[in-house]
C-alpha cells in the first residue's frame, strides 16, 4: 500500500473572506492576469465557471516546470470552501489521490485566513511526497491576496 497523508496550513489574508471565496469559486479566469508567474491559463472543460462539479484545466508553473492539472470542482458555500479534486495531469502521474481544499475563514473583522488542506496518496512507494505542490498552492493563496483586496 502506498503512502498517504494530509497537509494543513493557514495563509493570512486581507479584505473579506467572502471576496476571497468568490474569487476562488467563480473568477478563476482572472488568475493568469493576476498571478501569471504561477498560472498561465484556466479553462472550463465541463460545466460553468462557478458550478459545483465543473471540470477545469489549469496550465501552471511549479518549481520552474510547465504543468497541466485537470480537476473537478466542489463548492461549499456554507463553509466558504472550494475543493479541487485531481483527475489528470502531471501531479496525477505521481499521486492516486490529490485533493486540495481552500477554506476562507473570517476569524475577526481584520483577521482572515485561507486554510489549505491537501489530501494525497502516492501511486507507488517510490513516488515523492507532494511537498512541492503544497508550497505551490500556499503561494497561490498568498499571491492572490493582493489582487483580491485591490479589486
Amino acid at each position: 500500500m502506498a503512502t498517504s497523508g494530509t497537509y494543513v496550513t493557514e495563509v493570512p489574508l486581507k479584505g473579506s473572506a467572502e471576496k476571497h471565496y468568490k474569487r476562488w469559486k467563480t473568477e478563476n479566469h482572472l488568475f493568469p492576469d493576476a498571478i501569471g508567474h504561477h498560472i498561465q491559463g484556466v479553462t472550463v472543460h465541463d460545466g460553468e465557471w462557478d458550478s459545483h462539479g465543473s471540470i477545469k484545466i489549469w496550465n501552471y508553473t511549479c518549481d520552474g516546470k510547465q504543468e497541466v492539472f485537470k480537476e473537478r470542482r466542489e463548492n461549499d458555500d456554507e463553509n466558504m470552501a472550494v475543493t479541487l479534486r485531481g483527475l489528470e495531469g502531471h501531479v496525477m502521474e505521481q499521486l492516486k489521490v490529490y485533493d486540495v481544499i481552500f477554506q476562507f475563514i473570517q476569524k475577526s473583522p481584520s483577521d482572515i485566513v485561507c486554510k489549505i488542506t491537501m489530501i494525497w496518496e502516492k501511486r507507488t512507494d517510490d513516488s515523492p511526497e507532494p511537498i512541492n505542490y503544497m508550497k505551490f498552492v500556499k503561494s497561490l493563496a498568498a499571491d492572490m491576496d493582493h489582487h483580491v483586496i485591490k479589486s
